[in-house]
């Protein structure tokens, strides 16, 4: 499941740029539903990594049983966290 896939099935969009804010809140809590029956720990890693991005993500021990998983997330979220901190850096230029 890609992010394409994911923004298409919750949002009704592959462009992020066209999602209505007020349609977040509903998209988090199908995903967050998704995310629980979910049994593929593939599309199980790419909801909680959208879930994350938008600030809904649950805890690593509830999301996944599996401590490869739960490491493949804690090396997105430094990902990320990166990503934003090299974005914040390149803003006082």
């Amino acid at each position: 499941m890609d992010m394409d896939t994911l923004l298409q099935r919750y949002f009704g969009t592959r462009d992020l740029a066209e999602v209505k804010v007020d349609a977040i809140p509903a998209a988090r809590e199908r995903m967050r539903v998704d995310l629980g029956l979910e049994k593929d720990r593939g599309k199980r890693f790419a909801l909680w990594s959208l879930l994350h991005m938008l600030g809904d993500a649950p805890d690593l021990d509830v999301a996944f049983k599996d401590e490869d998983d739960r490491e493949a997330a804690r090396n997105f979220m430094d990902l990320m966290a990166g990503a934003v901190s090299g974005a914040d850096a390149g803003q006082g230029e």
